[in-house]
């Protein structure tokens, strides 16, 4: 497995796609400016699936 692939795979499968903040992935990839993190990430189908049922229970209980 190269860098390249490990970074990707840390930045979608193992942070993003658990729920940690786009910023705090940033700092922990250790880039200066966000457009660099967005490069390593992607948002996955699921993940966003999950984001809307989050938010759209929030919206509930308002």
């Amino acid at each position: 497995m190269t860098t390249h692939v490990a970074r990707h795979t840390f930045g979608t499968a193992v942070t993003l796609s658990n729920g940690v903040p786009i910023m705090s992935v940033k700092n922990m990839l250790g880039h200066k400016k966000l457009d660099q993190t967005l490069h390593y990430s992607r948002v996955l189908p699921e993940q966003l699936s999950k984001d809307m049922d989050n938010l759209s229970a929030r919206l509930q209980e308002i």
